[in-house]
């Protein structure tokens, strides 16, 4: 692909990056940060950095193979499947796996594994997300429903718009909270100072996160969650906002040498079946590292 242009006076002291962005909406900001990092975009003939102010009358060329466009292919990936029918099943995800592909991981996870493991998924989301209706982080644990056709997707995907479905979490926190159950409601939005983390503002969107704790250590307490909206990080970034962050969180809080992430953990689900209409519940110990952990402490 060859992409040039000359900028014009009105345009002048605009950030590199966000004037490509405005001219070639098909390409991603990060697709573009990486495409001018590698001297594919140039300003003047010159190699800039993304953010460089450009001047009126400068040209800016791109030459760069188009992208090739991801695609979900199946793979041997190791994860437990709870329950299975024929629109839907239950998967426990294992720590350290992603969900679906990215820009940033492009195999090696769950909807691989889905791929090999499950003759048909619901096509709602797309190539790269079949049968998700709703995801965990890379490092949070626990039980997710997974849709099998259309039907059963909109119908989990209202459940969830609608609160019936039901998600409840166990972490370990650093530190005790103070009041044994509560509530907690914020709003939400990308952080400004990075565009990677999640933070409280006076902005974004409406976060509510329900807790009673479970168990009181010295220097810890053990705390189970009930989200009544989901939001992208929202337990983390409300146990960070309470000061007293998930063990193991290096994004909110702080890394554990003894753990490959936070100590968070998808327990218990419930939600009404989109065929039989009959409630389904599922629930699933602590994972083995998560346990080990908290024997230590006791």
């Amino acid at each position: 692909m060859k992409f040039e242009m000359i900028v014009q006076k009105d345009e002048e002291k605009a950030r590199l990056d966000v004037l490509v962005a405005n001219k070639m909406p098909n390409l991603t900001r990060s697709r573009i940060k990486t495409l001018i990092e590698n001297g594919e975009i140039l300003l003047d003939g010159k190699k800039v950095k993304s953010g460089e102010k450009v001047k009126a009358g400068q040209k800016i060329l791109g030459i760069f193979e188009d992208e090739k466009p991801l695609q979900a292919v199946p793979e041997a990936i190791d994860f437990e499947i709870v329950y299975e029918d024929m629109d839907l099943l239950v998967v426990n995800k294992p720590q350290g796996l992603v969900v679906h592909p990215c820009s940033s991981t492009k195999s090696g996870t769950l909807v691989n594994g889905l791929l090999s493991r499950v003759k048909d998924l619901s096509g709602i989301n797309g190539v790269l997300r079949p049968g998700i209706v709703h995801r965990l982080d890379k490092n949070t644990s626990g039980l997710m429903v997974v849709a099998k056709n259309d039907l059963a997707h909109s119908s989990l995907s209202k459940q969830i718009k609608d609160k019936t479905c039901k998600r409840k979490y166990l972490a370990l926190l650093e530190g005790n909270l103070k009041d044994d159950e509560g509530r907690i409601e914020t709003y939400l939005s990308r952080s400004k100072k990075d565009r990677k983390k999640i933070a409280v503002s006076a902005e974004g969107k409406l976060a509510i996160t329900d807790y009673k704790v479970i168990k009181r250590f010295s220097k810890n307490c053990l705390v189970e969650f009930s989200l009544l909206t989901g939001r992208t990080h929202q337990i983390r970034v409300h146990c960070a906002f309470l000061n007293h962050a998930i063990v193991g969180d290096d994004v909110y809080g702080h890394a554990e040498k003894a753990l490959q992430g936070q100590l968070l953990h998808s327990y218990k689900l419930s939600f009404v079946h989109p065929r039989t209409n009959k409630k389904m519940n599922f629930e699933i110990p602590l994972p083995n590292y998560f346990d080990d952990y908290i024997k230590k402490l006791s």
